[in-house]
């Protein structure tokens, strides 16, 4: 107890010092006592001893130690839940649909200064880029598959990381009849794993893991692709393809490998559904039981009371009790009517369908699905009645998470995919960039670029503008910005047609000036 006074550094205070000198025995107990305290836990969450927390298993392994043991299984679990959970299938769609939508597009910006272009030509340079980035990335010869193009790869990558934890990016050069090689190869989560080791995490390394294989660092250097998917008795499932990270001549990357890390060391990606997978699924099978309930109470649901033994029996010969059905399949059905034998009389039973207490739950659990989801409740389930204030608030809040992961798949895949392509196009001619593969700040300056998807959208549109013209008069925002959050769509383009509309309106005697507030048309049903 000493030993613990003096670690834990409890000196006596003056009140300690008094009971002390009035009683030598209780100023001993006392010290003791504090003593006691003071080696207690500082957090409560920490304390082993508490009988609400003392049966709380935790696990104390690394990254991948509390990922891979289970990861099959949750996608597998993510997966059935996407194909037939309407919750969940409703929450990757609709992260889906906001993040990539109609797809995330290129606007080239490059730095002016870093490269001392004028504004002439930097425009030209920017506009020529961009048609040869949309004769590659709108065609499906950037797929291997030749069935999607960039933008339907983004849509596929982003949804595959979402209910499968991760997806993989092969990067081969082929030569397709476009004037680029440059393709792009989706690899599903499961088919990376290690070599003669199918879906087997027990013999992982420390160099390798989840079939990817790091150096000291923790740099890849290689990933083990299987042919075949695992699930698939038909394809190669005892075939390995170890693939570089990266070209041992150029250092060209290979592979991209899309996840969300959430952990230092971790190796592969969680489904996004894995937090909530138990709860989903007993949401859903609770909302099965209870329609299955409302279906039945639909039927007249009754009991037969009769003085026979036998009753209402099929099986009892009717010529012993009489009666005039002759229909022995006596079932519950819409607007079905059984004849009765005498003296029987039938009981209705009522089984408390539609039940009053099931939208208050489900509105309770989907809230606590909705904050793992990052998704609020309003915006998870599509139900905006509160009020336009609610409604507002809720959307930009799930605007915040939209925005970010629209950062994370343009840094992750769009960033990289098309700084491989404007190599293969500098290298071969069709663009001109000098410097641009020997010096780095000069290839970061012509690699400057802007991607703009799918828009917030408005629920007062009148509100908006006048608030995006604001900024705009105070110099805090621009038309590029605003015109990007407002419509999704490209400021420059927009004004273009605008000026040619303009000219071709005064040239047939058609232009009419439109003042602000006549263009601004208020719908008083949307305002709280």
């Amino acid at each position: 107890m000493r030993e613990a006074i003096r670690k834990k550094l409890i000196p006596p205070n003056p009140l300690d010092r008094m009971i002390s000198f009035l009683s030598p025995v209780y100023g001993v107990k006392r010290m003791r006592a504090r003593a006691v305290m003071a080696l207690a836990s500082s957090y409560r969450g920490g304390d082993k001893s508490r009988r609400s927390l003392s049966e709380w298993g935790t696990s104390s392994g690394d990254a991948d130690s509390d990922t891979l043991p289970e990861l099959d299984v949750l996608r597998d679990r993510s997966r059935d839940l996407v194909r037939n959970n309407p919750l969940a299938t409703g929450a990757i769609n609709t992260k889906v649909t906001h993040v990539v939508g109609t797809g995330i597009v290129l606007q080239s910006r490059i730095i002016r200064g870093a490269l001392n272009l004028t504004e002439d030509v930097a425009d030209a340079w920017e506009k020529k880029t961009e048609y040869e980035w949309r004769l590659w990335s709108e065609s499906t010869n950037c797929d291997v598959e030749n069935t999607l193009s960039f933008t339907q790869i983004q849509e596929l990558a982003f949804r595959s990381v979402l209910e499968n934890g991760d997806v993989f990016v092969l990067l081969p050069l082929r030569d397709t009849g476009n004037p680029y090689r440059l393709q792009l190869q989706l690899i599903e989560a499961d088919r990376v794993c290690n070599a003669d080791n199918v879906g087997d995490y027990v013999n992982d390394t420390g160099s390798l893991s989840g079939g990817i294989k790091r150096n000291k660092s923790g740099v890849p250097v290689e990933y083990h692709v299987l042919r075949g998917h695992p699930g698939n008795i038909f394809a190669e499932n005892n075939v390995w393809d170890k693939i570089p990270a990266f070209g041992s001549k150029t250092g060209r990357k290979n592979v991209l490998h899309l996840f969300h890390k959430k952990r230092v060391g971790q190796t592969r990606g969680v489904p996004d559904l894995a937090p909530v997978i138990e709860l989903i699924k007993q949401l859903g099978t609770y909302t099965e039981s209870e329609a299955a309930a409302a279906v039945v109470n639909s039927f007249m649901a009754i009991f037969f009371k009769s003085e026979y033994d036998g009753g209402l029996n099929p099986m009892q010969p009717q010529t012993e009790i009489g009666g005039k059905t002759s229909d022995k399949a006596y079932k519950m059905g819409p607007a079905a009517m059984i004849d009765l034998f005498p003296n029987e009389d039938v009981v209705s039973v009522s089984p408390n369908r539609p039940n009053s207490a099931f939208d208050p739950f489900i509105l309770a659990v989907t809230r606590q699905i909705g904050v793992a989801l990052e998704l609020p409740y309003e915006v998870l389930v599509k139900h905006f009645t509160a009020s336009y204030s609610a409604a507002r608030a809720a959307l930009l809040t799930a605007w915040h998470y939209f925005l970010g992961r629209r950062k994370w798949l343009v840094d992750g895949l769009c960033m990289p995919v098309y700084e491989l392509f404007l190599i293969e196009a500098v290298a071969t001619g069709r663009i001109a960039a000098p410097g641009f593969l020997n010096d780095p700040l000069l290839k970061f300056a012509y690699l400057n670029s802007q991607w703009t998807g799918p828009s917030k959208g408005q629920i007062d549109e009148k509100k908006e503008i006048e608030a995006a013209e604001k900024r705009v008069a105070l110099e805090v925002s621009t038309l590029s910005e605003e015109t990007a959050a407002l419509t999704g769509g490209d400021w420059e383009a927009k004004h273009a047609q605008r000026v040619k509309e303009i000219n071709k309106q005064k040239a047939d005697g058609t232009f009419k000036e439109v003042a602000p507030d006549e263009a601004m048309v208020q719908d008083p049903g949307e305002v709280e």
